[in-house]
């Protein structure tokens, strides 16, 4: 799978490939032509609630990556685009704004969409 994963205020690189923001909110201080953003699939971002309740707080991260998967697997016909997208164009870069490259939604994404390939995750 040649899915990436890439901070949104970090230049964009023609190696990026196809560009898809998966933040519910869009980036602070960022115009849409200074982001390059290809695709801002919002609805598969974790819910408001969901969101603020983690509160970037480390320490919640294992019951907001289990909490979140959840609510992706009520989400399979926009992992399945993604991953669509992915088969046609190659490259995809999944875009994230939080500062923590580590503990953010782009990473839960990116696990459930390989799960998907791998026939794990069930519709």
């Amino acid at each position: 799978m040649s899915i990436e994963l890439k901070r949104v205020y970090d230049p964009a690189s023609k190696s990026d490939g196809y560009r898809i923001l998966v933040d519910r909110l869009w980036p602070r201080g960022l115009t849409e032509e200074s982001a390059s953003v290809d695709l801002w699939l919002r609805r598969i971002a974790p819910t408001t609630e969901l969101r603020k309740w983690y509160g970037h707080d480390v320490e919640k991260w294992p019951e907001f990556q289990k909490r979140y998967e959840e609510e992706l697997s009520g989400h399979a016909e926009l992992l399945d685009l993604v991953l669509d997208i992915e088969r046609h164009r190659k490259i995809v870069t999944i875009l994230f704004g939080a500062k923590d490259a580590e503990h953010n939604e782009a990473n839960v994404v990116l696990t459930a969409l390989g799960r998907r390939t791998k026939g794990d995750m069930h519709d």
